[in-house]
Parts: structure tokens; C-alpha cells; sequence
């Protein structure tokens, strides 16, 4: 009997949080996982006259069309390098930014450079690619306008593949690099004081207590962001891609997303491209299970 009224008290006091986490769940089970009915679509023939239920079941027959054209495979390459590119070059950035902030003394000039870095992750893509055009393109930009009165003419930045991916890849560092160091700066204020004031009894430099003190304090965040991050390198996303290619570098900007929308959408191949969309998913829960499995041999794993 103890322990009951021990436990109901405690839940009537969580009563005001459990309240403010109904909308949560709310939101992922009507747009998350009530939506996972409609992947019956990618063993079907789906047309809108039977619907999802009595249009005709073909087995894996969508899985063995869809692999069977030649340009899956580069579309799925293509989804891979942009996203892996992105984790290597995007997830140290704002660890960097972050611990640069950490050791600002200057509080205004901390607030300062911590909204001006923290602002693009309100922009649209539509605006960050329009920004990302005008500075690149071949005709009004002012880094074109140089090489031409240096060089004697334009670098097409966004029409040369190589190229184009450096651009894609910056500017989606360039975008979320703010919003994830304030997350690494949330870990790092959870770290003890004193144990930089020890470390600097024991002669250790900056550069030391940062890589002794600082990064163990927020090895947990990393981990879990990693995870995180790893389970989304099937998913480049629609908004950035879409924005910034064009049918010149379509040979390395034409990835998962872009042809869903492309097959799926305009040309109302439902099926094939739920077939795709589950074969993505079915990858991306693998990683984050491989990748959580590698994280727990070190006793840093979610689950």
C-alpha cells in the first residue's frame, strides 16, 4: 500500500507534464504512424479507383521494377555521398562553434555571433538557395564577376557536378551549423567548473582541457546526435536538393527524394515510389540499430 500512494503521488504531481506530452504523442501517431498503412501501396498495383485496400496485390514485383532500372542504383549512390558528405564535414562544425563560444569571455560578443550563426536556421531552403544562386551564378554574381576580371571568364559553379556538391554541402553546414551548437552548448554548461580549475592545477593548457575535460563532458551528446544523424543518411532531404540543382549536375543531384517527387508525384507512379520510400526507411532503421549496437560496446548507447 506504501508503495502505491508513493507512486500515485508522484503521478498526480507529473499530471501538469504528462498533460503537455499528450500533444507529442498525438502528433506521432497521426503523422507517423498511422501513415505507415499506406506503405501496402509498394506490394500493390495502387490506383485511386480501388484504393489502398482492393487494388491489386503484386508481391515484391514494384521492388524487382524498381531495381531493375538502370538508374536506381546511381540515385541511391547519389542519396549516400551528399549525405555522408554532409556528416563528415557538418557534424564537427558546430562541436568547433560551440566550444568557441564556450570560451568567449565577452558576453555581447557571445549573444552576437550566437544569433548571427543561429539565424539561417530560420530561413527556408527556397530563400537559402536563392541566396546560394545569386551569389554563385555565372552571370551577377560578385565571385564570378572577379574570377572574369582576373581569370577572363566564369567558373560554373553549380553547372560543374564536383562543384555543385561542395556548394550543396557548405551551405547545409552553413544553415544548421548554429541550431546544433546550441544544443552542444546546453551539454557543455552541465559541465563541473572546478574540473577546468583542476585541470589547470595539473598545467594543462587550453587545447588539453578541452580535449580532457571538455569533450568527455559531452561525449554523451555527441553519441546520441551521431545516432541520430547516421539514421537520416538515406534521407538527404527534398527542400535543399530541389533548390539548388539544375538538369546539367542531375548525374549527381538526382537522389531519393527528388525522384519520388519527380516519379511519384508528377508522373502518379504511387507505387513504385512507396517502394522506394520503404526500401529507404527499411535502410536508414538498420544503420541506427548498427549504429547504437557500435555506440553501446562503449556504454554510450540509447537503448
Amino acid at each position: 500500500m506504501g508503495s502505491f500512494s508513493i507512486n500515485k503521488k508522484r503521478f498526480n504531481q507529473n499530471i501538469p507534464l504528462l498533460v503537455m506530452f499528450i500533444p507529442v504523442v498525438l502528433f506521432f501517431i497521426i503523422f507517423k504512424y498511422f501513415p505507415m498503412f499506406g506503405l501496402l501501396i509498394a506490394f500493390k498495383d495502387y490506383n485511386f479507383a480501388d484504393g489502398i485496400l482492393h487494388s491489386p496485390w503484386v508481391g515484391l514485383s514494384n521492388f524487382e521494377m524498381l531495381f531493375n532500372q538502370s538508374q536506381t542504383l546511381n540515385i541511391i549512390r547519389n542519396t549516400l555521398l551528399l549525405s555522408l558528405l554532409s556528416l563528415v564535414f557538418g557534424f564537427p562544425v558546430p562541436i568547433v562553434l560551440a566550444i568557441l563560444l564556450n570560451e568567449a569571455r565577452r558576453l555581447w560578443f557571445k549573444k552576437f555571433v550566437q544569433t548571427v550563426v543561429y539565424l539561417p536556421h530560420f530561413l527556408s531552403w527556397v530563400v537559402v538557395g536563392g541566396l546560394v544562386l545569386t551569389i554563385f551564378s555565372m552571370e551577377s554574381s560578385a565571385i564570378n564577376h572577379w574570377i572574369e576580371q582576373q581569370f577572363g571568364e566564369p567558373y560554373p559553379f553549380l553547372y560543374n557536378p564536383n562543384s555543385w556538391i561542395a556548394v550543396f554541402v557548405a551551405s547545409g553546414v552553413w544553415k544548421e551549423m548554429g541550431f546544433n551548437a546550441i544544443i552542444y552548448l546546453a551539454a557543455l554548461s552541465s559541465i563541473d567548473p572546478s574540473l577546468y580549475e583542476a585541470a589547470a592545477i595539473d598545467g594543462a593548457g587550453k587545447l588539453k582541457q578541452i580535449w580532457h575535460v571538455t569533450l568527455p563532458g559531452i561525449q554523451t551528446t555527441i553519441v546520441l546526435l551521431i545516432i541520430l544523424a547516421i539514421g537520416k543518411v538515406m534521407d538527404v532531404g527534398f527542400d535543399p536538393v530541389f533548390n539548388l540543382q539544375n538538369n546539367v549536375v542531375s548525374s549527381v543531384s538526382e537522389v531519393i527524394s527528388t525522384y519520388v517527387y519527380r516519379v511519384g508525384v508528377q508522373q502518379g507512379q504511387f507505387s513504385l515510389t512507396s517502394a522506394m520510400g520503404l526500401f529507404e526507411s527499411v535502410v536508414s532503421f538498420v544503420l541506427v540499430l548498427s549504429a547504437n549496437a557500435i555506440a553501446r560496446k562503449f556504454q554510450q548507447g540509447l537503448w
